[in-house]
């Protein structure tokens, strides 16, 4: 089988933040090429004996993605352009300009995994389904994940800063809204924190298919969950399905533009003094999600924490 290759030139600064938005189009799996040398932890993590030597680094870096051959993709790449020009008046995304090939078939499915390791997060030690169990971490919280070529493994940091804060603010019992849930891994977290009543949501049919299988290879029943499939910014009724004054914590690991309008409605999900843990929000758009949580005067904004150049911001439903 032959696919399209559609290769988008942009720069380095701009690779985590066009990454998101690709996702978020829901384009399944992309490829990057940049001259960054790797890092002492990325050599680890691959297992890489010896550094390659790079051309120097100018910046530019390259983001493709593929789609079957027969595929009429004028509108997904409409989409991909307007997200960069909008992206363009905040951050350089370089020329911007996108080229056509034609590829041969690749065994896609199988080939992303060799650079899927096991990895702890706090108490966690999170691991792929297709690796051995390290003695050294069998004392930990332990979760198996199978994400497929469509979802996150748990790694990147921002999946990272939100289990760190489900860990600080999931209690036992308390009952849990994971919005943009993906592969599941943080409603899995939640739920190995002792979470009780939770529900789930994902614009993506495929993430609520993705979350059950994982649920089921960490051996968590889901008699207690609710999953749905929609847009909970636009859909009253799935808003209504979803329950109002209910939540203890509700967490929502997406991107800032989306969690930006999310802030305006999480208030009416969450109980007085529940907590809302955002992330999946890139450095420059920091400021954009605080003044969108200060705007709604139901929410106290608590903290902003850091990773890398990944936020997440936590805010609280004010009590009175």
């Amino acid at each position: 089988m032959k696919w399209n290759k559609y290769t988008l030139k942009t720069t380095t600064e701009a690779i985590d933040y066009i990454s998101g938005l690709m996702i978020e189009l829901g384009i399944d799996g992309i490829q990057i090429e940049d001259n960054v040398p790797l890092s002492e932890e990325d050599k680890k993590a691959m297992f890489i004996d010896y550094l390659p030597t790079l051309p120097k680094d100018d910046g530019t870096a390259y983001i493709s993605f593929y789609t079957e051959e027969d595929n009429d993709d004028e509108a997904l790449l409409h989409k991909v352009r307007e997200k960069l020009k909008e992206a363009s008046s905040f951050i350089n995304v370089g020329e911007g300009t996108i080229e056509k090939d034609i590829t041969e078939d690749i065994d896609w499915v199988n080939n992303w995994k060799q650079f899927f390791k096991a990895f702890t997060v706090g108490e966690f030690y999170i691991k792929p389904t297709w690796e051995e169990i390290d003695e050294a971490h069998k004392d930990m919280k332990m979760i198996e994940i199978d994400p497929g070529t469509a979802f996150g493994t748990g790694k990147h940091e921002t999946t990272q800063l939100c289990i760190n804060q489900l860990i600080k603010y999931v209690k036992p019992g308390d009952i849990v809204l994971d919005l943009g849930c993906g592969s599941g891994i943080l409603s899995i977290v939640a739920k190995k924190l002792e979470a009780g009543k939770m529900a789930m949501t994902d614009i993506d049919p495929a993430a609520i298919t993705a979350s059950k299988e994982n649920f089921q290879v960490n051996h968590i029943a889901m008699d207690d969950i609710d999953l749905y499939d929609g847009n909970i910014i636009d859909d009253e009724e799935l808003q209504k399905k979803v329950g109002f004054n209910k939540y203890d914590v509700v967490v929502a690991n997406i991107l800032a533009d989306v969690i930006i309008p999310i802030s305006a409605i999480v208030d009416k999900f969450l109980k007085k003094g529940g907590i809302f843990i955002s992330s999946g929000i890139i450095y420059m758009k920091e400021e954009d999600v605080v003044d969108a949580i200060k705007k709604n005067h139901k929410l106290k904004f608590m903290e902003t924490v850091n990773q890398g150049d990944w936020r997440a911001i936590m805010a609280q439903k004010i009590l009175d």
